[in-house]
């Protein structure tokens, strides 16, 4: 796909997602869909107004009645989907810096489109076709006030309230200033903890931090469950749709190992799990303990949701599933990655153990990410081939899903062009940190080579 890569579209605001690019996709989105209404929102980033503007006019010049639900965490907007049974659009660039935007699309069940559907509105905004009606049948608006209290709501519900309550737990939390900042803080005091935060108010210029939450961006967060004595920390990212845990020490705790905490929960020998190609041994050795079947996917929401789907239309039971940046799945709560809903459910594990505790027995892994940008195509086709002359040559098992992943028994290495910017991203993960930055450096050296030589 040309305009959608595995999590919507997104480029930098007013550059590559102007107004009008909105327009035209939300447009075609609606024309595609013919709804009558259709749901809007976006996080809090500075030009979101501007582009929520664009997508409320573009539905509206296709006939589509609009749902104004203003900021709200993605997982809110997918529950009014779901809820309303209307497709939504989510104005979001997700984790991506400050001068990102971006469109995801949202079908009437809640869930983002699959590929197949996002094609379907690809060729007819390519096509430009003219869905436009006549200006008496053009689309009204009306504004939601009360969506952020009905998705607090629901998350609450579906939870072990009084399990956590007991707990009288401490929670910090950083919102990164991002949409969450008006849902995590209140639905944690709801749920009976103390609650304590940084970076929590509501700031599309993201000062505190940048939207992505991994460990270089969150100590403000590990000082902050210090000097608060917390028993937990939890980040989000700008969307709200991923969470990231520190421990009652202060210390960050790896997604993987998170995510491996909570399917170990969750998993039986009856069940399944869906993960995308980047997947940690930890969540391997869970499988293998438990007997669970682990299913691999292209790196990307969509993929994993899509196999979750036509895994449970199969009558397969799947529990859990997810990425290890803080994206996990609970199907049976919703076919949406919900860092609130993340957020409780380890809380319920904590409630029981300290975080450390409970993520000890996953311990012991070292992980390297690294990325390489490249401008022009030709640098992107140079790095993948010299990425691939590396694997040919590699005494490893070559998994080629999604980019390429060399399994080495000790280790294992992913080198794959990014969904959503111009980078090539590389993963590693050994249980020794040396071998996983020596894994890692493989393929970016090559790589980085490959770029200079165009």
């Amino acid at each position: 796909m040309d305009v959608f890569g595995s999590s919507g579209t997104r480029g930098v605001a007013n550059e590559e997602i102007t107004p009008a690019f909105v327009l035209q996709v939300v447009a075609a989105a609606g024309t595609v869909w013919g709804a009558d209404r259709v749901a809007v929102a976006r996080d809090t980033r500075h030009t979101g107004r501007m582009l929520e503007n664009a997508a409320v006019s573009g539905l509206q010049s296709v006939g589509c009645d609009v749902d104004r639900l203003g900021v709200l965490p993605t997982p809110g907007v997918q529950a009014y989907a779901g809820r309303e049974g209307v497709p939504a659009v989510m104005i979001t660039a997700s984790h991506n810096p400050p001068e990102y935007n971006g469109v995801k699309l949202i079908g009437p069940g809640g869930i983002e489109l699959s590929v197949s559907e996002l094609e379907t509105v690809e060729e007819v905004f390519l096509s430009e076709v003219d869905g436009a009606r006549s200006w008496a049948h053009t689309g009204d608006e009306f504004v939601v006030e009360d969506a952020v209290r009905r998705y607090i709501d629901g998350v609450r519900e579906a939870v072990d309230r009084e399990k956590i309550a007991a707990a009288d737990l401490t929670v910090a939390i950083d919102p990164g200033h991002g949409a969450a900042s008006l849902t995590s803080p209140r639905l944690f005091r709801e749920l009976g903890c103390r609650v304590v935060t940084v970076n929590a108010q509501p700031d599309g210029r993201f000062p505190g931090r940048n939207p992505e939450p991994v460990e270089k961006n969150l100590g403000d967060l590990g000082r902050l469950v210090r000097a608060s004595d917390a028993d937990v920390g939890i980040a989000h990212d700008g969307d709200g749709d991923r969470a990231i845990f520190y421990d009652e020490s202060g210390e960050y705790i790896e997604g993987d190992a998170a995510l491996a905490a909570l399917a170990d929960a969750e998993l039986t020998s009856d069940d399944a799990t869906v993960a995308a190609v980047n997947v940690s041994q930890r969540l391997v050795d869970v499988c293998e303990r438990t007997g669970a079947a682990l299913e691999l996917t292209p790196i990307g929401s969509t993929y994993i949701t899509s196999r979750i789907q036509q895994l449970r239309a199969e009558g397969i039971s799947v529990p859990v599933a997810g990425e290890g940046n803080g994206g996990i799945y609970f199907p049976e709560y919703s076919l949406a990655r919900d860092g609130a809903y993340i957020g409780a459910r380890f809380l319920e594990l904590v409630a029981e153990k300290p975080a450390s505790e409970v993520i000890g027995p996953f311990s012991g892994y070292h992980n390297v990410r690294l990325k390489l940008a490249y401008e022009e195509r030709a640098e992107r086709e140079a790095m993948l081939s010299a990425v691939e002359d590396v694997a040919a040559d590699a005494d490893a098992e070559a998994n080629t899903t999604d980019g390429v992943r060399l399994d080495y028994g000790d280790g294992w290495v992913l080198a794959r062009p990014s969904g959503t910017e111009p980078v090539i991203r590389v993963y590693a993960e050994a249980r020794d940190e040396a071998r996983a930055e020596d894994l890692a450096a493989r393929l970016y050296d090559a790589a980085s080579a490959a770029r200079r030589s165009v």
